[in-house]
């Protein structure tokens, strides 16, 4: 707690600096081509998944005419409210970032906020405070589709272990409570040992083994997303678990981002399934609703011309939702939910750039 407040406590000191670094360089947020200047916190690059968004970002960026000041905040937030007082000093006229803790960035929004920069997030959005816009997709239906699956797979009955992101995440909350509701709705008969993980590969490994040390017996994994990847894999390697579909020990996987690494897993019989959070348009649309905003645009709830939803979620906060499909290796419908072939070419993971 001590250490928080002190990550805390200057930031008005900071925020003060910014202002007169400003005011003494007059800075317009736009570049000597006149391109605007936008900031874009990356939240970690320890993963396929976020490593493939940095990827994206400044292609992006180039289409939409931004110039990019890019920090990374490496999961912490207080590193988060440093970066952005970073980029208010650097003259970016909106900043947009994924906080991995959306339960703790009311201060760096307000900040954001006090200085008239709009902010858009992505993938996650904030548990309290507003911003422009959010983009993500529909985090509560990654969950279900995930039950969905191994709920089939299971013939309605067994045990399964959930590898929990960290519940200060509204995204680990929101799939934890998909999968948790539609099993307990469809699939009563299942057992589902929940392990919150802190997003970490090697807890999650850890309490993994853990659980199929005490159920051997348990015949499915749900992954929130591929930080478990290699370590769940090693260890049904360990247990002697990781065999083909047709095999009777097989355990069913179900990971969660659509990696290059997940589609070719599936296609190997290594994992059964996963999401496509599509990280491409991520950050496609967060730059595009960023100089939105900059422009004075507004939206409104409904469909829009990119095959998402955007919905309110609060006074004061919208979401635009975008598409994230279920995929397997044939592409067939699980407990009423259609999924996409992993080789399919309009999956982010199969993009050879």
């Amino acid at each position: 707690m001590k250490a928080t407040w002190l990550r805390y406590s200057w930031l008005g000191v900071v925020t003060a600096l910014a202002v007169t670094a400003l005011s003494a360089c007059g800075d317009s947020g736009a570049n000597s081509d006149g391109a605007l200047v936008v900031g874009v916190d990356y939240p970690r690059s320890d993963t396929d998944f976020w490593q493939s968004y940095i990827k994206y970002t400044p292609q992006f960026a180039k289409e939409l005419g931004l110039e990019l000041e890019t920090t990374n905040s490496h999961n912490d937030v207080g590193e988060l409210a440093t970066n952005t007082q970073i980029l208010i000093i650097r003259g970016v006229k909106g900043v947009a970032m994924a906080p991995q803790n959306t339960a703790a960035i009311p201060p760096i929004l307000q900040q954001l906020a006090t200085q008239k920069i709009p902010v858009v997030t992505l993938d996650t959005r904030p548990d309290t405070g507003d911003v422009y816009m959010v983009v993500r997709a529909d985090n509560r239906a990654y969950g279900e589709k995930a039950c969905r699956f191994l709920g089939t797979k299971l013939g309605g009955e067994g045990k399964v272990v959930m590898l929990q992101g960290d519940l200060a995440s509204i995204n680990s909350r929101d799939r934890t409570e998909g999968f948790n509701e539609c099993m307990k709705e469809n699939y009563p008969k299942i057992k589902v040992f929940g392990e919150a993980t802190n997003w970490d590969g090697a807890v999650a490994a850890q309490k993994l083994q853990a659980d199929l040390t005490a159920h051997p017996d348990i015949k499915g994994v749900y992954m929130q997303a591929s930080f478990a990847y290699s370590g769940t894999l090693q260890v049904l390697k360990r247990q002697g678990l990781l065999v083909g579909p047709k095999d009777k020990k097989h355990v069913f996987v179900v990971s969660n981002d659509g990696t290059p690494r997940e589609l070719r897993g599936i296609a190997e019989g290594k994992i059964d399934a996963t999401v496509s959070q599509p990280a491409d348009l991520y950050a496609k649309y967060a730059l595009y609703y960023l100089k939105a905003a900059i422009e004075g645009k507004t939206f409104k709830p409904g469909r829009t011309d990119h095959d998402s939803t955007i919905v309110k979620v609060r006074d004061g906060l919208l979401e635009d939702r975008l598409s994230a499909p279920l995929v397997t290796a044939d592409g067939g419908t699980y407990g009423g939910v259609a999924s996409l072939r992993s080789d399919d070419t309009s999956l982010w993971g199969n993009d050879p750039g």
